[in-house]
């Protein structure tokens, strides 16, 4: 049953793409949709990340401890990118740190970069095929789980987006532009 929602889902996620006017390979359209989406949603991370500055790494929006300061947004995406895209490839996981508690802009743009790094062969590998492949997943419990690796790999690309999401926030609190709302440039007349 859960094998048909990610179907489901993936088929939803494909529609829409079309809709918007993304144009997948005819080979491979899922994943090539899901490539490009990752890849964009990368990017707007990766530029969120290195525009704020600094000094409000620290910066929590409200007093609550729980809630993740915006360095620990960083680290949170990049601690589960590398252990999304290792049970997508079906590795050990690279990473045995928390990359939450780096301390510097510097360590977290390079965790993340290091992760993005590591997911980039995957996504850049994908077919439909090999994405509606059954793979074994073994949780942090140690409890085996089974998902389609394409599942798996919507699962980081949607968790990243929303991560994003809040990271938004952040930004906005300091009266800063994310990348994805920055004015486009229009592409020059020829």
């Amino acid at each position: 049953m859960k094998t048909l929602h990610q179907i489901a889902l993936l088929t939803t996620l494909a529609t829409a793409a079309l809709a918007q006017g993304t144009q997948p390979s005819q080979d491979n359209p899922m994943s090539t949709w899901l490539r490009d989406a990752y890849t964009r949603n990368r990017t707007n991370i990766a530029r969120t990340a290195e525009k704020m500055p600094e000094e409000f790494y620290d910066m929590r929006p409200g007093a609550q401890q729980e809630v993740r300061s915006f360095g620990q947004q960083v680290g949170h995406v990049a601690n589960f990118n590398f252990l999304w895209c290792s049970q997508a490839k079906g590795e050990k996981n690279p990473n045995t740190a928390n990359l939450e508690k780096l301390g510097t802009k510097a360590e977290f743009i390079k965790a993340l970069n290091d992760a993005f790094a590591y997911c980039d062969g995957v996504y850049t590998a994908l077919t439909d095929a090999a994405g509606a492949q059954v793979i074994d997943i073994t949780q942090e419990s140690g409890r085996q789980t089974r998902n389609l690796r394409m599942g798996l790999l919507t699962l980081n690309f949607a968790h990243n987006n929303e991560i994003y999401g809040s990271m938004v926030v952040y930004l906005r609190m300091k009266n800063l532009v994310p990348p994805a709302s920055e004015p486009r440039t229009p592409p020059a007349n020829k």
